[in-house]
């Protein structure tokens, strides 16, 4: 399984050992013309929303693992009410990827709602 397969597949618990560091020879050069970064992050309860805010306000894409809530709960409705307040800020983007899944973006990166 490739690596965005496993960042964008399916739900579960993942842990950072789960994930497969590669080897990429421009990616030093890449990021320092960019200084966006991919997080990952698990939003557990309300507190678990600030450095998502954080890090979306500095400009990063960040793909937060929602599977601890149902997605009938109102505290995860009112969690992505605040990153889709966030997104409109920063005119980022925010989608909802299955019942597992929200991804937030920073200014100026879109997210296509067609599958490749």
């Amino acid at each position: 399984m490739g690596i965005m397969s496993k960042i964008l597949g399916g739900g579960g618990n993942r842990s950072v050992d789960d994930y497969v560091e590669l080897d990429l020879d421009d990616f030093a050069e890449a990021h320092a013309e960019t200084g966006m970064q991919v997080h990952i992050a698990e939003i557990g309860d309300q507190g678990d929303v600030i450095p998502i805010k954080d890090a979306v306000y500095d400009g990063d894409f960040v793909i937060a693992d929602i599977t601890r809530h149902s997605t009938s709960d109102r505290t995860i409705e009112h969690i992505i009410d605040e990153l889709r307040q966030v997104a409109r800020e920063v005119d980022g983007d925010i989608v909802q990827k299955g019942d597992d899944q929200i991804i937030v973006t920073p200014t100026g990166v879109s997210i296509s709602r067609e599958k490749l």
